[in-house]
């Protein structure tokens, strides 16, 4: 954490300038935190970090073209000091993981108190990892049991692209609206439908949108 004469300086990845510019504001109040810059290109992130130099980035999952996690793991490959969270609407029992294995140090949904997601950060700014305690438990367990689940799903073998292209599919969008929303081609998104099906030991597109609307129904995404 900086002294009380310098400011932690804070950096914001997300694809919505209103989310942006409300968390902008949420952080500012903080005597100690201020917000250095913004945007939601992966390589502007990049030119950024390096020109900025941010005390910590704050990441949403879901971007154009990059998954944020993808992101994440860029920034510790490119600078292993500079301390990473995210910040998404997705469920902490699906992404946080990944997160952490790409190197984040922590996780926060968005539907959080401005209180706590400010704590995060002041919690990640002193070296620590940040997740809820539902979600700390639920990894101490897998740790105590070897890192093996009896319940581990077919899903763990998704790249976080997949899984956010098979949670899109669940949500009834079509392969154009999908390609559209993370601004790839139709091709590459047929590309990564033929890889889960593959993965997952689906036959067909229709079974492939079935099993995914069941997920995401069960998963109230």
């Amino acid at each position: 954490m900086k002294n009380e004469l310098q400011k932690a300086k804070i950096y914001l990845v997300d694809d919505h300038p209103i989310v942006r510019k409300g968390i902008t504001q949420v952080i500012n109040q903080e005597e100690d935190l201020e917000v250095c810059g913004s945007t939601d290109s992966a390589d502007q992130t990049l030119r950024d970090v390096e020109r900025l130099k941010p005390d910590c980035v704050i990441v949403d999952i879901s971007l154009e073209g990059i998954s944020g996690i993808d992101i994440v793991k860029g920034l510790k490959t490119r600078y292993p000091g500079l301390y990473t969270m995210v910040l998404s609407m997705h469920d902490e029992s699906i992404y946080a993981e990944r997160a952490l294995r790409a190197g984040a140090r922590g996780y926060v949904m968005k539907k959080e108190a401005s209180e706590k997601i400010v704590g995060a950060i002041r919690h990640v700014l002193t070296g620590k990892i940040f997740l809820s305690d539902d979600m700390s438990s639920r990894l101490l367990e897998k740790m105590a049991t070897g890192g093996h689940e009896d319940d581990a799903s077919p899903l763990d073998l998704l790249t976080n692209r997949e899984l956010e292209i098979f949670r899109m599919i669940g949500r009834g969008y079509k392969p154009r609206d999908i390609a559209k929303e993370l601004n790839l081609s139709p091709k590459t998104i047929e590309t990564y439908r033929d890889h889960i099906k593959k993965k997952l030991n689906l036959g067909s597109a229709s079974e492939l949108a079935r099993v995914a609307v069941d997920w995401v129904g069960t998963m109230n995404m």
